[in-house]
């Protein structure tokens, strides 16, 4: 493959692209629709394959993938994800979901632009495999992509890169951040329970006080991660459920739960955090004569940008109308990041405006909506992210 025949390659794709598009922005407000959450996706899968035309074939339970282009020899993956999240939607579009569901974080974005790239690849003449990753459970544990990296999903057709596009507002519309290195944290959840003995409020001393000691728990975590991370790599405990008593003013509760979200960008912090935290609650709970169990899940690592790949991908952007934006890094978490463990991959962040009645400047609002020309932009993205690819690809293979 040289280097004309791959920018004839990316001509060709694109213009195939400009075909599909209109349909593809009505297969994402149909899919919109119809949300199904994680794990739950089957029905979903079975419209993205009857849209492509194509088999998928099952894997990590409700996901799927397919193949086009050479049918053997090496291959570029890009990714979409089926799931979507327990919200009610607030819209207000005519084709909001009503079901309790809500695609409010762009995965109907993503499978729709997927679903338009490959048809347009379908006559093209591919330099490498191309496959298309429709995963599961994104947005919960256990995890789609660990799943399908568990179930030998990219060895099994040679994967030796993934590309994945995810919509999001903080990036100017227009605009597509990818960036070299860490671009989301590792991710874990921490829920700890407290129990000791119960009793009437004017009698502590008959009694353990399970609620101060929750507090003072709740208090501390942040401490924790001050004592035990390097101030310059970002990490962070956020608790989100405290649960202590019934309600009654005057009565000592005998259990109390906290239930926290943990996330970390230094190489080895997630670990170090557990202990950290396992031994500021046991000593904490023996102080207060209670005892307490940490429960610590483990979640995605940090997902990291290869920097060959973002180089030659970010070239790639401006022929096609995409500003590069500046690099996007947070401590949101992805499980793209496992794909990334196994082999050389790029997560691009889509700037996205939201355009409901009552615009949502957050993923996972009930009001997020991207703009209908979304799915456009994600295409062109993923199109650019094989493009890219497959030249690091061919250098390699020249270089064997």
């Amino acid at each position: 493959m040289t280097l004309a025949s791959l920018e004839h390659l990316a001509k060709t794709w694109h213009a195939a692209l400009d075909a599909e598009l209109e349909g593809a922005r009505a297969f994402r407000r149909f899919i919109h629709a119809n949300p199904e959450v994680s794990g739950d996706e089957l029905a979903t899968r079975e419209h993205v394959a009857e849209r492509l035309e194509l088999p998928l074939i099952p894997v990590a339970d409700t996901g799927g993938f397919a193949r086009i282009g050479p049918d053997s020899g090496p291959s570029i993956a890009l990714r979409a994800e089926l799931d979507a999240l327990p919200v009610t939607e607030r819209t207000g579009v005519e084709w909001a979901a009503d079901n309790g569901a809500m695609h409010a974080c762009g995965h109907d974005v993503h499978m729709a632009a997927l679903t338009a790239v490959l048809r347009a690849a379908r006559t093209l003449d591919l330099p490498f495999g191309l496959v298309g990753l429709f995963q599961p459970r994104e947005e919960t544990y256990p995890s789609g992509a660990q799943d399908m990296c568990a179930a030998g999903t990219l060895e099994r057709d040679d994967v030796r890169h993934v590309i994945g596009a995810h919509v999001h507002p903080s990036v100017a519309r227009g605009a597509v951040s990818t960036g070299a290195g860490a671009v989301n944290a590792a991710s874990s959840e921490l829920r700890v329970t407290v129990r000791g003995q119960g009793g009437h409020g004017a009698y502590p001393h008959q009694g353990n006080d399970v609620a101060h000691a929750v507090a003072q728990l709740v208090v501390g975590l942040a401490e924790v991660v001050r004592r035990t991370t390097n101030p310059m790599q970002p990490a962070l405990i956020s608790v989100g459920s405290i649960s202590v008593g019934e309600g009654a003013a005057n009565v000592l509760p005998a259990e109390g739960s906290v239930a926290a979200m943990v996330r970390s960008m230094g190489d080895g912090d997630d670990a170090r955090l557990e202990a950290a935290v396992r031994r500021y609650v046991e000593h904490t709970a023996e102080s207060f004569g209670v005892t307490a169990e940490v429960t610590w899940s483990h979640g995605e690592p940090v997902l990291s940008n290869a920097p060959e790949l973002v180089a030659m991908l970010d070239a790639r952007l401006p022929s096609v109308g995409l500003e590069i934006a500046p690099t996007m890094r947070s401590l949101g978490a992805d499980d793209f990041s496992f794909f990334g463990q196994q082999v050389p991959s790029v997560m691009c962040f889509v700037g996205v405006d939201s355009v409901s009645e009552h615009p949502a400047h957050s993923l996972h609002d009930p009001h997020f909506l991207p703009d209908e020309e979304a799915v456009d932009r994600v295409a062109r993205t993923l199109v650019c992210g094989y493009l890219a690819a497959a030249e690091r690809l061919a250098g390699m293979t020249d270089a064997e």
